[in-house]
C-alpha cells in the first residue's frame, strides 16, 4: 500500500492569477499540515525526497509554484514576474486561507516552511503576516533562509543602489541572475541536472529582485523582527549561496523562546536528491533535472524536519496558536 498520494491543481489568487499547486497526502490520518514556499529559480516538483518523506510520516504537504516560477509561468513574459513584496506575501496569505479550513476540520496544526528565498519569505510572514492568519500557524521552518548572500556572491553596493533605482523606473524589466550550480550541491552530476532544468530559468524582474534583496536586508538588520511563534532553522555550514553566518546571527537575536537552529556541517545549499537516482538509474543515465545532497543527507534532513513538526503538533493537539502563546 502506498504511503502517500499526490494531487495537482490550480489556486486562483485574489487578482485572478492562477498558481500551480501540488499536495502530498499521507495514506494515514495526518498529524500536521505544511505549506511549503520554494526558493529563487526553483519549483515544487524539485523536492523529490523532502515531501515524500514528510508525507510517509503522516504530514500532509501542500506547495505551490510562486508567481513567476515553475509551472505557474504560462508564457515567457511571466518569468520572474513576482510583483513587489506585498504581492508575494499576499499570495502566501491566499493559499493559507484555503488551507486553514482543512486544518480546522481535521484538527491538524498548520506549519509554514520555506527554502532560501522562500525561507526569508516565511520569516517575513512570521513577522508581518496578517495576525488572524498567523494565529493559525503552529510553527515556522526555514531551510537555508536568505538572510544575506554568501560573501562571495554578494553584489556591490553600487549595483544594489542602481538596481533599486532602476526597479522604480522599469519594474517589470527582466534580468537574468544565474545561480552558480556548483554551489548548490556537493554532487557535480546533480548540479549539472539542476542547471539543465528548463523550469529553473534564473530570470527575475528588477522589481522582484529588488524586493527579494529588501526582504533579506530587513531581516538581516532587524528592521523586520519575528516576536512570537515557534521557529526552526536548518542551514548547511558550507552554503555558498546564502550566508550561514548571517542566518546564525539572525537566529541568535531572535526574540522567541521556542526556537531551534540546526547546523549541518559541510553541507551546501539544498538537501534534495536526484529522481533518477531514487529510481536506481546510473549516474550517467538520462533523467529529470534535479539537484541534491549525496548519500543519506537527504533522509537526515527530511526526518529532522518531520521530527520537529510532529513534536510541536502533538504538543498543541490542534489548538489555535492564539491559545498557546503563553506557553512559548
Amino acid at each position: 500500500m502506498a504511503k502517500f498520494t499526490t494531487e495537482e491543481s490550480w489556486h486562483t489568487l485574489p487578482d485572478d492569477h492562477k498558481v500551480y499547486t501540488k499536495t502530498w497526502k499521507p495514506a494515514t490520518t495526518p498529524i500536521a499540515l505544511v505549506l511549503f514556499i520554494h526558493g529563487f529559480s526553483d519549483h515544487v516538483n524539485a523536492y523529490y525526497t523532502l515531501f515524500p518523506t514528510l508525507a510517509s510520516r503522516s504530514i500532509h504537504v501542500h506547495a505551490f509554484d510562486q508567481r513567476g516560477w515553475g509551472r505557474t509561468v504560462q508564457n515567457h513574459s511571466e518569468r520572474g514576474l513576482t510583483g513587489p513584496s506585498s504581492t508575494v506575501l499576499s499570495d502566501i496569505t491566499s493559499v493559507l486561507e484555503a488551507l486553514i479550513p482543512l486544518s480546522k476540520e481535521k484538527l491538524i496544526p498548520l506549519f509554514l516552511m520555506g527554502h532560501s528565498m522562500g525561507g526569508a519569505e516565511v520569516l517575513q510572514y512570521a513577522a508581518r503576516g496578517p495576525s488572524h492568519i498567523r494565529s493559525q500557524i503552529h510553527g515556522y521552518i526555514a531551510e537555508s533562509p536568505y538572510i544575506a548572500l554568501h560573501p562571495s556572491a554578494q553584489p556591490s553596493r553600487f549595483t544594489v543602489v542602481a538596481g533599486k533605482l532602476a526597479a522604480k523606473i522599469l519594474p517589470n524589466r527582466p534580468m537574468v541572475q544565474k545561480l552558480q550550480s556548483q554551489w548548490l550541491c556537493r554532487d557535480p552530476v546533480v548540479c549539472k541536472e539542476w542547471a539543465e532544468d528548463p523550469l529553473n530559468h534564473n530570470t527575475g524582474t528588477l522589481e522582484g529582485l529588488a524586493g527579494m534583496l529588501e526582504r533579506a536586508d530587513e531581516l538581516d538588520r532587524g528592521v523586520v523582527a519575528v516576536k512570537e511563534g515557534r521557529v526552526w532553522v536548518g542551514h548547511g555550514s558550507e552554503d555558498r549561496v546564502c550566508s550561514f553566518d548571517s542566518a546564525k546571527t539572525w537566529f541568535e537575536r531572535l526574540g522567541v523562546q521556542d526556537k531551534e537552529f540546526r547546523p549541518y556541517e559541510g553541507w551546501y545549499h539544498k538537501r534534495e536528491y536526484s529522481l533518477r537516482r531514487e529510481k536506481g538509474h546510473s549516474p550517467g543515465a538520462k533523467g529529470p533535472p534535479v539537484h541534491a545532497e549525496p548519500n543519506e543527507d537527504k533522509i537526515i534532513f527530511a526526518n529532522d524536519v518531520a521530527d520537529w513538526i510532529m513534536l510541536k503538533a502533538k504538543a498543541d493537539g490542534g489548538q489555535d496558536m492564539s491559545q498557546t502563546k503563553s506557553r512559548l
